[in-house]
């Protein structure tokens, strides 16, 4: 048994790391509410200034990052192994950068409209970010809550399962329109995107899913 697993029996945990956490994870939870918004806009005005929010998070979400590893650095007694608080906090920090990609994209390519694949993904992903933040909120009682946060990580591996399905119908249908070759380029690289952001995300769940292994 680890050295930091012994001493949490003896010593009180310090629970600064929670906030921290349910933090990001609610700067995850607004991006993907911010890209549904954008996905469904037909403005290229707003599109531009939801881009812009979505990139505002993600500043916001570096920013706690950096505090909760500064915490690791300074804390002797953590609620977890050091290693797993850092894998949730880097998986949720690739999951609101691979969100504030797709977003980017949309803003950058301009793409003369977005097809009904690209918005369903993107109420995946915003489905995907309330699982995760829900399960968040619950890590303070893992092992009371921990049947609760296993099914909040089986949510995020159906909806990344369902993504992969919209992906490549999206992508099959997007090979088979009669678009400009330019746009076919521009919704490509979008939809991966969007793609990518979904295996992020189900990545989050993988590092709350071993936190409830260890823990409940």
């Amino acid at each position: 048994m680890k050295i930091n697993t012994i001493l949490s029996f003896l010593m009180p945990k310090e629970p600064r790391f929670f906030p921290l956490l349910e933090e990001t994870a609610e700067i995850l939870e607004q991006t993907g509410t911010l890209l549904v918004e954008l996905f469904n806009s037909t403005d290229k005005a707003k599109i531009l200034e939801l881009s812009k929010l979505i990139k505002a998070e993600e500043s916001k979400g570096d920013k706690v990052t950096g505090k909760i590893f500064k915490e690791l650095n300074n804390t002797f007694i953590t609620p977890f192994d050091r290693e797993d608080i850092s894998a949730l906090t880097d998986e949720m920090d690739d999951a609101i950068d691979a969100i504030n990609r797709a977003a980017h994209k949309v803003a950058l390519f301009q793409p003369e409209s977005l097809p009904e694949p690209t918005v369903r993904l993107a109420e995946i992903i915003k489905l995907a970010t309330e699982e995760v933040k829900a399960a968040v909120y619950e890590l303070p009682n893992v092992k009371k809550n921990d049947q609760s946060i296993r099914a909040h990580t089986k949510k995020v591996k159906l909806y990344e399962e369902e993504a992969d399905a919209v992906y490549e119908r999206g992508t099959s249908e997007l090979f088979r329109s009669d678009v400009k070759l330019v746009e076919l380029i521009k919704l490509k690289e979008i939809i991966q995107e969007l793609e990518k952001s979904t295996n992020r995300l189900n990545s989050v769940g993988k590092a709350l899913k071993t936190i409830i292994v260890k823990y409940s």
